[in-house]
């Protein structure tokens, strides 16, 4: 990815829109409700300003579907269980009915905030030791419990206010009737169909796939996924060709009808468990009637005049950026520049402890009993003064030797605000890019592989990528450890920044720099956004650098290698859809991440 030049100078939002000009733009965006401010530079990135409602999501037409439901009455919730709906749909690689994820929401009202836990769960026949050491995640045993449905339908009973059946409609339209794939969606299609198709020649293949299998009935466990998803001429998708999924409309207008049920139970849990019976996957119909989604209460935190809002266990994401910013609150970030030496090595020591702290305690809490110590101001304290400001530490002396595996980047994060100030800030999975990659036969929908963020190897951790810590084991009905961080933070009592992001591990990194970005550094959002990132996590003893050649970074590589840090430089970071709410007015700025491209859409308050 080419480095792009940061189009917005540093300015006060507030003031500058305030002008006459800016105001005359903003209302031809707002009246029309569409993805408006296309930056120059910015590769289909759109910055909008709206005071009515704010939807950014992956989608054009998620967002829309958002934004749609906002204009007829519906709130925040309403609005994003539309979008996750039509996220399925629409970005099929992330988006989904078959996987899982954590839905923050924030009242205006002084009411509690909550998160919808529907992380997905092992099947009752699952057992610690089920898989072999580099057994595939691509197969039908890989699949844990779908949670999406159930999540979206229990926050739209706690929170929503427009019926079931208006919010899964644009979903099934879109389905039904087809839409114009965009060129990130095209590129995703094609790659999918490519890799799958040379695993069903050879059996084997890179990554993952050059995993061993155990035998299964049906080896070709692509067809379905190459069938709903190739292209009408049988060569390669193009931008502006038209997708339509019957089979996952049906699916849809049975759901429209007859609510979560419809999909744990009736025809389409029918096609589940006959899909993992012919696969040799674990999945029955009494797995899919007993998954509930959990209502939690967030993690929460301050950081300067800040409250921090994220998701509490399973997911790692909110305790671990709590105590992210809890060590670095310690130190005078402001005083230097955001990409000093000196900022960037703080930034790569705090995440090193973090991420040991996260693989050694974390796992779900129905399980798991998590330290408390963990979020609190002076265990982060104790920490920061084991920082060296002159020297990098080598992980291997925070802990036992161990290398932990990657997690997969294929995630979606959306955020959504009403023009009664309710916030949502969303993130679910499939786990890998298109999950599993296996499509349920006559329901059209793809299925996860999140088994495979579960230790798979009890007490043996080792810097192979095998790790054996007894918090985030295999056990029936358990929820496997997430990075998932769709994170809100407040001030003075009201939402001031909505963020998150896909990225696997490196969620949790992307999501701390967008925080420290606005309420340290004070950038405006959309330079928040286009901002370089870095990522380190523990093991393997990496500091990555996003674009280390961009100019903002100075001589920072050089010199952080002089600490003794091994930097790499990669290509892209997250995505960080996000909303800004500005503190004197309360409009809304809404910022699509360009790095996977995305839309804002926003509308105007009701006169």
């Amino acid at each position: 990815m080419r480095t792009r030049k940061r189009v917005y100078p540093r300015f006060d939002f507030p003031a500058a829109w305030r002008s006459a000009g800016m105001r005359i733009v903003a209302t031809v965006c707002l009246l029309s409700c569409l993805t408006a401010a296309r930056v120059s530079g910015r590769d289909e990135s759109s910055v909008v300003r709206a005071d009515g409602g704010m939807v950014v999501s992956a989608s054009q037409h998620a967002s829309q579907a958002g934004c749609d439901v906002l204009r007829d009455g519906g709130n925040a919730v309403d609005a994003a269980v539309a979008v996750a709906l039509a996220l399925a749909v629409t970005w099929p690689e992330a988006g989904n009915l078959g996987g899982g994820g954590f839905m923050l929401i924030r009242p205006p009202d002084g009411r509690q905030p909550m998160c919808v836990d529907y992380r997905e769960t092992a099947p009752a026949a699952a057992t610690p030791d089920m898989y072999a050491p580099d057994e595939s995640t691509l197969t039908h045993r890989a699949v844990g419990v779908p949670g999406t449905v159930r999540g979206l339908a229990l926050a739209h009973a706690r929170y929503g206010r427009l019926p079931w059946k208006r919010l899964v409609q644009p979903a099934e339209d879109l389905a039904r009737q087809g839409f114009p794939v965009d060129r990130h969606l095209a590129e995703s299609i094609n790659g999918v169909l490519r890799r799958s198709a040379e695993l069903a020649k050879t059996k084997r293949g890179a990554g993952q796939e050059s995993r061993p299998e155990p035998p299964l009935p049906d080896r070709d466990r692509f067809a379905e996924l190459r069938r709903v998803f190739a292209p009408a001429d049988g060569q390669r998708w193009l931008a502006g060709q038209r997708l339509v999924q019957p089979e996952l409309a049906e699916t849809l207008r049975r759901l429209a009808a007859g609510g979560p049920d419809a999909f744990y139970g009736g025809l389409t849990a029918q096609l589940i468990e006959d899909e993992m019976r012919r696969g040799g996957g674990l999945i029955t119909r009494a797995d899919l009637a007993d998954y509930e989604a959990r209502l939690r209460n967030p993690i929460r935190g301050s950081y300067r005049d800040c409250e921090i809002l994220g998701p509490p266990p399973p997911s790692s994401g909110g305790i671990a950026l709590v105590q992210t910013l809890n060590i670095l609150e310690t130190f005078k970030l402001r005083s230097e520049a955001r990409y000093s030496t000196r900022n960037l090595h703080l930034i790569a020591e705090t995440l090193r402890r973090v991420f040991r702290d996260r693989a050694l305690h974390l796992g779900d809490p129905d399980f798991v009993e998590i330290p408390s110590h963990l979020t609190e101001k002076e265990y982060a304290r104790q920490l920061a003064e084991t920082i060296r400001v002159d020297q990098a530490t080598p992980s291997l002396d925070l802990a036992e030797e161990f290398h932990i595996a990657d997690e997969s980047s294929q995630t979606t994060h959306f955020s959504v605000i009403d023009g009664d100030g309710l916030a949502v800030a969303n993130t679910y999975t499939l786990e890998a890019s298109w999950g599993s990659r296996i499509v349920v036969t006559g329901a059209g929908f793809v299925l996860n592989n999140e088994m495979g963020d579960f230790n798979w190897v009890p007490a043996t951790t080792d810097r192979a990528g095998r790790i054996g810590t007894p918090p985030n084991v295999i056990a029936p009905r358990k929820r496997m450890l997430s990075s998932m961080t769709p994170t809100i933070v407040t001030r003075e009592g009201r939402v001031l920044l909505i963020t998150g992001s896909p990225g696997g591990r490196t969620i949790i990194s992307t999501v701390l720099q967008m925080v420290l970005n606005v309420v340290e550094f004070q950038m405006d959002l959309p330079t928040a956004v286009a901002a370089p990132r870095q990522h380190h996590g523990w093991f393997p003893d990496r500091f990555d650098l996003e674009q280390s050649q961009d100019p903002r970074y100075g001589d920072a590589s050089l010199r952080l290698r002089e600490l003794g840090h091994q930097i790499r430089s990669v290509g892209s970071q997250g995505s960080a859809h996000s909303i800004w709410v500005d503190p004197d007015g309360g409009d809304y700025l809404g910022v699509a991440d360009h790095r996977l491209g995305g839309a804002a859409v926003g509308i105007a308050r009701r006169k």
